[in-house]
């Protein structure tokens, strides 16, 4: 039997065809991918904190539910402290706000808690517990999940001394008592003296803006009788206002000082009580003179006066009310 005879020789022979070499795949990241890997924290502390966030959201949702349903509630605090134990409890304490008030106040306050367990710690009660201090004008208490409490206070500004029964106190604008001192932590701030005075601060502050020309010079100012003030000077005199618009007659004394350099020459004691008499009082003066606002000349010879123990020398001012 014949062979088949192929025309043109033998088929030329093919080379094997290599496969393509592909390089790692590279998968494209997505904005959130981009977004999580700029974050300060690990992608495993990110899904730590998820994953502590959904257990806190679970957990308030149970203790709502079996609220609701009147499961006993010692069954929802055994609940609450199963999520403290699997790591919701407080751990640490971080306080922010304090500059003069002691921190281990604040401390001792936020971890006096019943349980420590996250769910079942008090915000609201520490909060409370806290405002009581006179230091602290308020507070915010709040949980950062999941071992951390956060407490931020806003501390009250020492403004005057209020000085009583020999105790010296620092107060603030509105005459909530601060703290006690000693003389030699006086700061250099009004002091106002008697039973009372540190509730009427804001209307010494307004009685001294009246006059701000002798502010420099006044040392204190003693509240008399629940009713009016007694305004000491630096170089040693006393200054009694009247009860009825002492912003008035400040003023005045303000003006005749001026004129007449009253403080600094000797006077004991100048009286403005009554609105028609300006009396003033030096040591061992035997008599008395009576001058006009805008002259030193005596209008009146020496003699007797019937004004009591605060009288010395008499200034008659026009002045009616």
């Amino acid at each position: 039997m014949s062979k088949p005879v192929r025309r043109g020789g033998p088929p030329p022979s093919r080379r094997p065809v290599q496969p393509k070499r592909r390089g790692p795949k590279v998968h494209k990241r997505s904005s959130i991918d981009r977004m999580i890997a700029m974050l300060p924290v690990s992608e495993r502390t990110l899904q730590r904190i998820a994953t502590w966030s959904i257990m806190g959201v679970i957990t308030a949702g149970a203790l709502g539910v079996a609220s609701l349903f009147g499961v006993p509630q010692a069954a929802g605090v055994a609940m609450a402290e199963e999520i403290g134990r699997a790591g919701f409890r407080v751990r640490g304490i971080e306080v922010t706000g304090v500059k003069r008030m002691n921190p281990m106040t604040v401390y001792a306050v936020a971890l006096d808690q019943q349980s420590r367990a996250m769910p079942l710690v008090d915000l609201e009660g520490v909060r409370q517990k806290l405002l009581k201090y006179g230091w602290i004008a308020d507070a915010q208490v709040s949980r950062r999940l999941p071992d951390k409490l956060v407490v931020h206070i806003i501390e009250r500004q020492p403004a005057a001394v209020w000085q009583e029964k020999g105790e010296l106190t620092l107060i603030d604008a509105n005459g909530e008592p601060l703290q006690r001192i000693s003389t030699d932590e006086l700061p250099d701030l009004p002091r106002v003296i008697g039973e009372g005075a540190n509730w009427q601060t804001p209307a010494y502050r307004s009685l001294l803006d009246a006059a701000p020309a002798l502010r420099p010079l006044v040392k204190a100012a003693t509240w008399v009788g629940n009713r009016r003030w007694d305004i000491v000077f630096e170089t040693g005199e006393t200054l009694a206002l009247p009860e009825e618009f002492p912003e008035k007659a400040l003023v005045k004394f303000a003006q005749l000082d001026g004129a007449q350099a009253l403080l600094g020459k000797g006077w004991l004691r100048f009286d403005m009580r009554d609105p028609t008499r300006f009396v003033g009082r030096k040591p061992g003066h035997p008599g008395q003179r009576a001058i006009t606002d805008t002259s030193n000349k005596d209008t009146s010879s020496d003699g007797p006066d019937s004004d009591g123990p605060d009288s010395g020398a008499v200034m008659r001012s026009d002045r009616q009310g």
